[in-house]
């Protein structure tokens, strides 16, 4: 089994707890917990990454998600040694470290100020999370692997007061894509980007 995203986030913020709570099929989330992504690959395996954490802490899978070739879990609970220690269950039962994922690679990032009324329009139809406004700035970001969508979703959100509009953590590529006014766009991308650099790991390459 392959390591591909595995990643901690410490608190999850209102905006992401609440938007995982209209995605998620397990057992939803709350503001203020701690969360895991992992991602390996083949995808039918997670099966197995589910079972350890389940049985040796006391974690609640919000996610668990099996594509064609990649599997996603996402686990959380208040206490974050609970988090932490189904995450330790689980690399010992892949027989990996930490340092074996994948380093997040950003595959496009854009900012578009100002954006029209239909363009708004279209954007606020996909969504599952907050709406943009016509004349507000738009960002979007697409990251590989497609977990670490989430913890950028996060520390945006810390970082700013952005509006959370989708988040796409499982599959190919992640997708992320923000609104607000072009200051606190520009400090939400910062945070991005410090964030995604901070994660060690494999090279990724392209």
């Amino acid at each position: 089994m392959e390591l591909r995203t595995f990643t901690y986030i410490d608190v999850l913020q209102p905006q992401l707890a609440s938007f995982l709570q209209t995605v998620a099929s397990g057992f939803l989330p709350l503001e203020g917990q701690a969360s895991l992504f992992i991602e390996i690959s083949p995808g039918i395996a997670i099966n197995t990454v589910t079972d350890v954490a389940l049985k040796q802490t006391r974690v609640m899978p919000g996610m668990q998600i099996v594509e064609r070739a990649y599997g996603l879990l996402e686990v959380h609970h208040f206490d974050q040694g609970e988090v932490r220690s189904a995450g330790e269950a689980i690399l010992g039962k892949l027989g990996v470290t930490q340092d074996q994922r994948l380093k997040p690679r950003i595959l496009s990032e854009q900012t578009i100020t100002g954006i029209d009324g239909h363009h708004a329009m279209l954007i606020n139809r996909m969504r599952h999370g907050d709406m943009i406004n016509q004349h507000q700035t738009l960002y979007t970001l697409e990251v590989h692997p497609a977990a670490y969508a989430a913890i950028c979703a996060n520390e945006a959100e810390k970082a700013a007061e952005v509006h959370l509009l989708e988040v796409i953590s499982f599959g190919a590529v992640g997708r992320l894509w923000l609104g607000g006014y072009e200051a606190e766009i520009a400090e939400a991308a910062r945070a991005i980007r410090e964030t995604l650099a901070g994660i060690s790991g494999r090279a990724n390459q392209s």
